[in-house]
């Protein structure tokens, strides 16, 4: 199982931590944005959408979108389970994917940003504003929706929601976001963070990292 991802990528960092928590080894296949690798011919043959990430199977079959891909994980993978059997939880832990996969990352990512200083001369300051701006008011919700009383979003065990929770505040810190304002998705950030599944995710800890 190859999983063709880039470093900073918040949907890549999503399917990392879903792989990480249901101890699928997989090798890391480096899609480099910045170099714009994801438009290569090679590239583009595996995802024409020319996004990160993709899985690709060991049959050769390829899945694109991290929500999708982490849905096949938990029908292939079912344990730890990534999105509970209540009816309400499920809801909500769907509900909260789908305000930082659908609502946050479609505005929020590095093409968007780049559009921004490319097509409408948007300074390195408004760029970061833009940013900051629509996280804002994603995570001003997510602040109100969370269980404070659990010791993730909504389970005492991590969902989908949380692994879609700490990729995007990571996003955040590199736009130098204001986090002080949302004490509980810190502290559900902080208790993500002891879990080896989660640090061996993150960014900094990849192959093509360049932080040192």
């Amino acid at each position: 199982m190859k999983l063709y991802g880039y470093w900073r990528s918040t949907a890549a960092y999503r399917v990392r931590i879903a792989l990480n928590l249901k101890g699928v080894r997989y090798d890391n296949v480096a899609v480099d944005l910045s170099r714009g690798d994801q438009n290569r011919v090679d590239y583009a043959g595996l995802n024409p959408a020319r996004l990160v990430p993709a899985l690709e199977l060991e049959d050769g079959t390829v899945l694109t979108q991290s929500l999708a891909i982490i849905d096949w994980l938990e029908g292939r993978y079912p344990t730890p389970a990534l999105v509970p059997d209540d009816p309400l939880l499920r809801a909500r832990v769907l509900a909260m994917a789908q305000v930082i996969a659908s609502d946050i990352h479609p505005i929020n990512n590095l093409r968007v940003v780049q559009a921004l200083g490319q097509r409408f001369n948007a300074t390195a300051a408004q760029r970061a504003g833009w940013m900051r701006h629509w996280m804002r008011l994603g995570l001003d919700l997510l602040e109100r929706e969370v269980d404070p009383a659990t010791a993730f979003a909504f389970t005492e065990t991590p969902t989908l929601a949380d692994i879609c929770l700490v990729a995007q505040l990571y996003n955040a810190r590199r736009w130098e976001m204001d986090l002080r304002p949302y004490p509980t998705l810190l502290k559900i950030d902080a208790a993500a963070a002891q879990i080896p599944a989660f640090r061996d995710a993150a960014p900094k800890a990849q192959p093509d990292s360049v932080l040192t």
